[in-house]
């Protein structure tokens, strides 16, 4: 059965699909070049050379095609590691639980365009200053990794409910056997925070990435209640101007609010 005209389209734009074809073709570029310098110069580039030059070129592609920040960091290292991994001689194994690893990390990756970004004590504190005071709160954390910013709302705010929704399979047992030993109400959720209704949370909160805030935002004003508040660590809506912004670090990136 055929992928179809429009499907190939949609496929070619996802950008771990750009970053893999850009990868294959920094490879064949660095061989076609390793070729030439060797014909003529009768030199030969070595291995860990040959490496870092398609890294370089997988890096820069990147950067021209127009791909994020991190993913740069990722084309340039990639032929490195490998090749470290390589040279180190390990039981194959071993790569197949790193391979495990980082699919239970990254399971979504491929489809979101939301890597796993951590945050910290700062942010939480930060994110509890903004709650609404007096009353309980409906909380909810889209896309909750190990359920640090939750778990730490539902021990400060005990009347509350505070919920964490993550698509990935390895965060998300992590934080549920951390709920499990800790106190408070914390809830964590495995699934995609687009199938989320927002409507009965007050407050939403997102550390994502800049490709999701467009589509983020546009389900916020479809769902949340006047009054209630979206909060974004990081990364602003385009074109939508906070109603709020806290520093949680001196240098760090900002924390944005939106009332609804």
């Amino acid at each position: 059965m055929s992928m179809g005209r429009s499907g190939c389209k949609t496929l070619l734009h996802v950008p771990a699909v750009q970053a893999a074809a850009i990868q294959l073709s920094a490879f064949l570029a660095a061989l076609g070049m390793a070729q030439v310098v060797s014909l003529l110069t009768q030199l030969q580039l070595t291995l860990a050379m040959a490496a870092v030059l398609q890294g370089v070129l997988a890096a820069s592609a990147s950067r021209l095609c127009g791909l994020e920040s991190w993913w740069l960091a990722i084309q340039a290292l990639f032929p490195i590691a490998l090749v470290a991994m390589l040279s180190l001689q390990l039981p194959p194994y071993l790569f197949l639980i790193a391979f495990i690893a980082l699919l239970g990390l990254y399971w979504s990756t491929f489809r979101t365009q939301v890597p796993f970004y951590p945050s910290g004590l700062p942010v939480w504190q930060a994110v509890s200053a903004l709650l609404p005071a007096g009353r309980p709160v409906r909380f909810v954390d889209v896309g909750s990794g190990l359920g640090g910013l939750v778990l730490h709302l539902s021990r400060a705010h005990g009347q509350s409910r505070f919920v964490g929704i993550e698509i990935a399979p390895l965060p998300w047992l992590f934080s549920m056997l951390r709920s499990c030993f800790a106190r408070g109400s914390a809830r964590f959720v495995r699934g995609d925070y687009e199938r989320v209704d927002f409507g009965p949370y007050d407050v939403v909160f997102a550390y994502l990435s800049p490709a999701a805030m467009p589509a983020l935002w546009e389900k916020a004003r479809a769902e949340m209640r006047a009054g209630s508040l979206l909060l974004s660590y990081e990364f602003e809506i385009p074109g939508v101007t906070p109603h709020m912004t806290s520093m949680p670090f001196r240098h760090g990136p900002a924390l944005y609010g939106w009332l609804m």
